[in-house]
């Protein structure tokens, strides 16, 4: 029941801004403001607004530890409309040069869980808007029971592992979420907080017989980006973060009551080449979804396609896949 103000209105929810957005970095303020002065993001309650853009920021609503507490992206205008980013459907997947426009090889990596922390939050991928929240069962918040969690743990926007999609490799299908990334470098991003991040290698855990993908990754500014570029440079330079991760992810149901998780690949953590063909398989999975043609994602809070800026991620991912031998042939996109 929505609460009632001194005049029986629905009060409307308590805000607070919890910090500036990086999406001026990421996506670049010409960029934020032709959407926001055209209405292109991909909330249908989206609006177009006169006003030049004044600032975006990250907003808390409603009391922090409550089931009803969310935390998102909004862009503010100068005329005080304010528009509502989708972190899964409106920040870009690959990443280009401020100056050149070219892609640069690296992806945005989207922030959900702090290194460091326990609470399970999320994208909620069936509300509009798709704001972060934290996870619930039989109505109760959720946290990791196993403790802490020692890397920064989000999902790739614009990607989403279908469950339709029965991958050869591993013989199940997606677990109907966003692309899961760890990134392993020093600093502690907020959640919801939005990093460029390099594409490192990729476990495949099989989670109650669903593919589960877990991207490794590093922030592009860490002190280590440099010295990395593949897997195997995590194995020699930052010998037993890969089999931590896996073993994080093996265990951390055992403290619920439950058995070890499994992973497929014969627990292998595939190289850089083989993480970009997943994330590009779940990128194209992603834009079916956007475009009404898969019939499982239906329950799920999706983009207008038609009214979001795709041209860059096309773009990019082909130049990207290019780069990436792919056996049986060509690598880039088909819609």
């Amino acid at each position: 029941m929505p609460l009632k103000g001194g005049d029986d209105e629905p009060r409307k929810p308590m805000t607070r801004v919890l910090s500036n957005s990086s999406l001026k970095d990421i996506m670049g303020e010409a960029s934020l403001q032709r959407q926001l002065s055209s209405g292109t993001l991909s909330q249908a309650t989206a609006h177009s607004s006169t006003g030049s853009l004044k600032n975006v920021v990250v907003e808390g609503v409603n009391e922090p530890d409550t089931l009803d507490y969310r935390i998102r992206h909004v862009m503010e205008a100068e005329d005080g409309n304010k528009a509502e980013v989708s972190l899964w459907h409106d920040v870009p997947l690959y990443c280009t040069d401020a100056h050149t426009g070219m892609p640069t090889g690296s992806v945005n990596f989207v922030c959900e869980i702090p290194r460091c922390s326990r609470k399970k939050y999320e994208i909620a991928t069936n509300e509009p808007g798709n704001p972060i929240k934290q996870d619930t069962k039989k109505g109760e918040l959720r946290a990791f029971k196993k403790g802490d969690i020692f890397f920064n743990y989000g999902c790739l926007p614009r990607t989403w592992e279908d469950p339709a999609h029965v991958h050869p490799d591993v013989g199940v299908g997606g677990d109907n979420d966003p692309l899961d990334v760890c990134e392993i470098g020093l600093r502690i991003v907020e959640t919801a907080g939005v990093r460029r991040v390099k594409v490192l290698g990729v476990l495949c855990l099989i989670d109650d017989g669903e593919a589960d993908w877990k991207l490794i990754c590093i922030d592009e500014e860490d002190r280590w980006a440099p010295e990395l570029n593949d897997i195997d440079d995590v194995e020699r330079l930052l010998p037993g973060v890969v089999d931590n991760v896996r073993e994080w992810f093996r265990t951390y149901k055992i403290p619920d009551g439950k058995p070890p998780n499994v992973f497929g690949l014969e627990e292998r953590c595939m190289n850089r080449a083989y993480a970009m063909k997943v994330i590009q398989e779940c990128h194209v999975a992603w834009r079916d979804l956007c475009a009404g043609k898969s019939e499982v994602g239906r329950n799920l809070s999706v983009g207008n396609l038609a009214a979001l800026n795709m041209d860059s991620d096309v773009a990019a991912a082909d130049m990207v896949m290019s780069d990436i031998p792919i056996e049986g042939g060509d690598a880039s996109l088909e819609f």
